[in-house]
This record gives C-alpha cells, structure tokens and sequence, in this order.
C-alpha cells in the first residue's frame, strides 16, 4: 500500500509518501522541485558518489515510524548539495525541509498566496 499526504509547514507544504512492504515500510517527504528526506535506507554516498552530477538534495533521519517521527528526529547525514543550502546533521527533519522550501520550493509561492 502507499500512502501519500501532503503536509504544511510554515513556508510551504511538502508531500509525505509511505511506501508498505512485507515487514518494512519506505518514508520519505519531498519538498517538490527541490529534494527530500527519507528513513535509514537512502544511501548518502550513493548520492554524491554515484549520482553527483545530479546534485540531489537529501537527507537521511533513521529510527523513524511515520511522517511525524521523520519532522521531529533529527537529521543523521545529508547529501553535499543539502549542505550548501544549510542543512546539517542534528537539525530536525522539519527545519530540513523548511530550508529546501527557502531555496526555492515549487509550491512555495502557492502557499503564500492562498494563506
């Protein structure tokens, strides 16, 4: 089953996705056009390593359950190009996201504009 609810911040909405498997679940939630943060299975070097020219935005929160757990527990590694915007280690998966908003979400200026 999947699971997909989008979720407001004080700058912006983001898009929680909850992907079900046998005996495990995938969480992740994007702010649209900009980048993520997922449980423990996203793999940070395979990110930069792999995939760097892409210069995706992430960051990895692990011993996480449900969308609430991944905004309050703190972020554990990030990609990169999420530090140049200002993400860290040890801020919480919700200011995380706030500042990917800050950088230039999609949603961003609807969310403003419709209070």
């Amino acid at each position: 089953m999947v699971n997909i609810q989008p979720i407001k911040l004080r700058n912006g909405y983001v898009i929680g996705v909850e992907v079900n498997y046998p005996k495990t679940k995938l969480l992740s939630i994007m702010a649209p056009g900009v980048g993520y943060i997922m449980c423990g299975v996203l793999n940070i070097n395979a990110m930069d390593i792999l995939h760097g020219e892409r210069e995706i935005i992430a960051a990895r929160v692990t011993g996480v359950k449900n969308f609430s757990d991944l905004l309050n527990t703190e972020v554990r590694e990030v990609t990169r190009k999420a530090a140049e915007i200002g993400i860290k280690p040890g801020m919480t998966g919700q200011t995380a996201l706030e500042k990917m908003l800050e950088s230039g979400g999609i949603l961003n200026e609807t969310c403003k504009k419709s209070g």
